[in-house]
């Protein structure tokens, strides 16, 4: 959820067709499905070298699913349990992070283009007074400023209070079952001064996002977990996908998640259960890799959106501090080592970190999970599958 400076690096940015049957050609280590030609397995090397690698720099477990021109794949490699050493599956169910807010984005604007919204309304006009306090003033920031985070909204998870209280070892565990409700979270933000006059600058704030989903509530009638599975995970049939709302455990098959808080040289903890309501619209969101693959593939190739909103969501600004990045509504464009760009998002919470990207044209596709929110390097396995 929170953002750090890997991918959009959050506390993290990654088509169609679900899983196929075990290939005969596999490495050790790792699981691989989809019936490809020897010359794509080989391509495939340089993802498998980073999963290793992650696992090395000491990442529980990663899974992955990919998918292009030649057909699906997926490996996985380390451990979905630290315990018993149970490996992790391709098909895991795993916390997404901030990668809730493309399906959140996706949302409104398609209700823009049924005319129910526009990008340019301010936030008052559908959250009258919510934004206001310390400088903040929704009446002079539009729903787009929240999509694309120019808003200068401050960010409700820096709060040293909330911080302290659901990001610390002694925090977590005395309050990881607490439900936070999203005005809850805006009047946190609202305790701060805005990072800057909207419009001026970028930065990152979890909040915009808990906003926009209570502007969608506002203009439906419906909570926008109810939109999202009514508009994009049934029509896409995502099985493995889910908004859980405060339900404190992640359906199976799933790994266990671990962190070890602000020290990355500390103990490692089991943080799977946890209350996702502390992410509300900004990163409650589950899902599987495959169900990742299929919605960013959708999504590209217009099969959410039509050509009007999705040129909306594809127009960026400089993401600040991110290189080679930009945000769009929603969404990010990367600018890779070897100079593809590819469209997606990242996403961290406690003990899961997410990537899902694909090329414009929606036909390449990879989407994974670390189990560990310490250690190693998402991009690489990025890299890895299209460089």
């Amino acid at each position: 959820m929170r953002v750090r400076t890997t991918l959009v690096a959050a506390t993290a940015v990654l088509l169609t067709a679900a899983l196929a049957a075990p290939a005969a050609a596999t490495a050790a280590g790792h699981g691989h499905a989809g019936a490809l030609p020897q010359s794509r397995l080989r391509s495939t090397g340089g993802t498998l070298m980073a999963m290793d690698a992650a696992v090395a720099a000491g990442v529980p477990g990663v899974t992955a699913t990919a998918e292009d021109g030649h057909g699906a794949w997926s490996a996985t490699a380390g451990v979905s349990d630290t315990g018993t050493g149970r490996p992790r599956s391709a098909a895991d169910r795993y916390r997404v992070g901030s990668i809730t807010k493309t399906f959140v984005a996706t949302v409104l604007l398609q209700l823009e283009a049924e005319g129910r919204l526009s990008l340019d309304d301010t936030v008052d006009k559908w959250q009258p007074g919510v934004v206001r306090g310390h400088g903040h003033d929704g009446r002079h920031i539009t729903v787009r400023q929240l999509l694309n985070h120019t808003s200068g909204v401050f960010d409700y998870t820096s709060g040293t209070g909330f911080y302290r209280a659901v990001f610390t070892e002694d925090g977590f565990f005395r309050h990881r079952y607490d439900t936070h409700t999203p005005g809850e979270l805006v009047r946190i933000a609202m305790r701060h001064r805005p990072d800057f006059a909207p419009g001026t600058s970028w930065k990152y704030s979890n909040t915009n996002y808990v906003l926009a989903g209570m502007v969608i509530e506002k203009v439906t009638g419906h909570p926008y977990a109810t939109e999202i599975e009514r508009r994009i995970i049934a029509p896409l049939r995502l099985r493995g996908t889910s908004l859980p709302g405060t339900r404190v455990t992640v359906p199976r098959p799933s790994s266990r998640a671990y962190s070890k808080f602000t020290d990355p040289k500390g103990p490692v903890h089991d943080v799977t259960q946890l209350n996702p309501s502390l992410a509300s619209a900004a990163g409650e969101m589950i899902s599987d890799s495959a169900d990742l693959d299929r919605f960013y593939s959708a999504l590209l190739r217009g099969k959410l959106l039509p050509p009007r909103q999705l040129a909306e969501m594809k127009t960026t600004v400089e993401a600040t501090g991110i290189p080679g990045a930009r945000y769009g509504l929603g969404i990010m464009d990367r600018r890779l080592t070897c100079g593809i760009h590819v469209w997606g998002h990242d996403g961290g919470i406690h003990g899961s970190r997410s990537s899902a990207v694909t090329t414009a044209d929606g036909e390449h596709a990879i989407a994974f999970n670390f189990n560990g929110d310490w250690a190693g390097d998402p991009e690489s396995v990025i890299d890895g599958e299209f460089c």
